[in-house]
């Protein structure tokens, strides 16, 4: 496992530039394969995840260039074929991404094959849902000892899906596959984040026929054909937040260029709640540290516009320098909380409870998930060896690693760079008292 060595203590300061979105620019990709003609892709990041993608999408034939500098990305998709097996079943833990290829992939071949899936372990992130969405459009599906085969014998035909909960994966599945599924598609309690909006803005360009109401259904008219497009990926609001926690539990003050107002809104309200400043430019917000008491604050993480999940792991670190008690009620994931032993072994005080402690029961109440914090502060974080969990986790472990006094040693650090681009270069130009050890 890689392995930084970091001597906290010292406030982060400088600017950090965001590219495009990884919970977009990765679907976006999966998106290229609907087209007859190539795709380009704008402000692509360099992170292991959209090398995953990359690799999926060339074992099926399609044509990628990826300048890492410009982040310009092109996709021709004019050569697709089935990929083998084995080749696949190669990539099977790397990424949930996969299962988004089923649509795409009847549509254009007839059949699909999925391996088994990875990602955070942060809850339960099912894929049978999946599995019987794309049934109701027609898919037949076989479970195999590597994976998972499906295939369309009498095409895709749309259909009405009502979701239980706004999932952004079901809804991302939804688009792909009812784009240009024969009739129409109605989706009810679907997901309306900033990045599922931009991926219909994308399938929008290729000729898609979609329209969103505002009680969280889309109608989708289906199409016999989609073209490539030309579009600028959405800036990664959740990197944007990480940063912005990053600066205010270390005293810090970081530019995050690209960051937009619009998508943070929520976020933008607590951090101000905890005591934190920010300066809205035309180029990115400013995110700083005052000097002054940070607050406890109340949190509910829930799906857009509420605060999201992605945020309260980084800004749980700034918490436990605030006085008094802060309460953090997560909604959306119920396994989100492990990152905090970590915390707690760096002298954070930081209490996990089974009951819904937010100002709302939600569906993880009366089930044992320990899914609300409490945490008490201001406590002095002390160095300490961790070992990187997950990707938002990973993060956060890194940001109490450079706010607490003495040496910590963080290890499993490459799973952070799944979703944050040239992470240790941006840390580097931050000020950041480090070492890398591959």
């Amino acid at each position: 496992m890689s392995q930084i060595t970091i001597e906290g203590g010292k406030p982060l300061a400088g600017r950090v530039d965001l590219k495009g979105a990884k919970n977009l620019v990765t679907k976006a990709m999966v998106a290229s394969l609907l087209g007859e003609t190539p795709s380009r892709l704008l402000d692509v990041p360099h992170i292991s995840d959209v090398e995953v993608v990359a690799n999926l999408l060339n074992l099926h034939g399609v044509s990628i260039t990826h300048d890492a500098a410009t982040g310009d990305m092109m996709l021709d998709p004019s050569n697709v074929e089935q990929a083998r097996m084995v080749d696949i079943d190669a990539f099977a833990g790397s990424s949930r991404i996969p299962i988004l290829f089923c649509g795409p992939l009847l549509h254009r071949l007839g059949e699909a094959f999925i391996p088994g899936l990875g990602g955070c372990e942060i809850g339960s992130r099912p894929v049978d849902f999946h599995f019987d969405v794309l049934r109701e459009f027609g898919a037949v599906i076989e479970k195999l000892p590597g994976g998972t085969r499906l295939s369309a014998p009498h095409g895709l035909k749309g259909t009405k899906i009502s979701l239980p909960y706004p999932s952004v994966g079901a809804t991302e599945q939804v688009l792909l596959t009812a784009t240009t599924a024969e009739g129409k598609t109605e989706l009810t309690g679907a997901a309306i984040e900033p990045e599922i909006i931009d991926l219909i803005s994308i399938l929008q360009k290729m000729g898609a026929m979609i329209s969103v109401d505002t009680d969280r259904t889309i109608r989708i008219e289906g199409v016999k054909e989609l073209k490539g497009f030309t579009h600028r990926a959405i800036v990664d609001r959740n990197e944007a937040a990480s940063w912005a926690a990053a600066a205010l539990a270390t005293g810090g003050d970081i530019f995050v260029a690209g960051a937009n107002q619009v998508d943070m809104m929520t976020f933008l309200n607590v951090f101000r709640k905890v005591g934190g400043q920010f300066d809205i430019q035309t180029d990115g917000i400013r995110f700083y540290h005052p000097g002054s008491e940070l607050q406890p604050v109340v949190i509910e993480t829930d799906v857009h516009p509420g605060f999201m999940t992605d945020w309260q792991q980084p800004l749980v670190v700034a918490l436990t320098q605030a006085n008094g008690l802060s309460i953090v009620h997560e909604t959306v994931y119920e396994q989100r909380f492990g990152f905090t032993e970590a915390l707690r072994k760096m002298g954070a005080n930081i209490q996990i409870y089974r009951e819904c402690l937010g100002g709302h029961p939600c569906r993880f109440g009366q089930r044992n998930f320990n899914h609300s914090a409490v945490i008490s502060g201001p406590t002095e974080l002390r160095g300490a060896d961790i070992v990187v969990p997950d990707l938002r986790g990973g993060f956060s472990h890194v940001v109490a690693a450079l706010a607490a006094k003495g040496t910590s040693r963080v290890s499993n650090v490459q799973l952070i760079s799944r979703g944050y681009e040239k992470f240790l270069d941006k840390l580097e130009g931050l000020g950041a008292d480090f070492e890398f050890k591959a």
